[in-house]
């Protein structure tokens, strides 16, 4: 009865291995990047953008070259995804994002530099989230990162 227990055992964490080993090695998908994209990631010059809300009193700050122009002329308009639907994707990729800080040998520090104060429970209004999540996207798709499980798509 040992053995047998001791051999299922080995077959149920081999085939976990299997499959995690097969489900990194095939979920890569490219990215078509359009020209408007394009110019906007090429930028150079340093876009500071606040974002506040006047029901709260939060600030992001986000100096990033190119961001301004991709905002306006590539994300989704304001309005296009609900709140919720960007608290819920916010929450998740602020959470890696400052997995990723914590970890500087791991992930490149130029990249990750500060964390990010984000609580679920507090309503930080619609823009804060929505350029908040929008700078996600841009980020991710100009660095070639994946902050979650979701394919960074415009």
């Amino acid at each position: 009865m040992k053995k047998t227990y001791f051999l299922f055992q080995n077959l149920l964490v081999l085939s976990i291995l299997t499959s995690f080993m097969i489900s990194c090695g095939s979920t890569k998908e490219s990215l078509s990047i359009s020209n408007d994209e394009e110019q906007a990631f090429k930028q150079v010059q340093g876009d500071t953008i606040t974002i506040s809300s006047n029901k709260t009193a939060y600030e992001i700050i986000i100096i990033e070259p190119g961001f301004n122009v991709w905002l306006n002329s590539v994300a989704k308009p304001e309005g296009y995804y609900s709140q919720s639907f960007l608290e819920n994707r916010n929450y998740i990729m602020v959470l890696e994002w400052n997995n990723r800080v914590l970890q500087p040998a791991r992930f490149d520090p130029n990249l990750y530099e500060l964390q990010i104060n984000y609580a679920n429970q507090v309503d930080y209004g619609y823009e804060v989230n929505y350029k908040l999540y929008n700078y996600f996207i841009y980020f991710q798709r100009k660095y070639n990162q994946r902050l979650g499980p979701f394919v960074p798509r415009i």
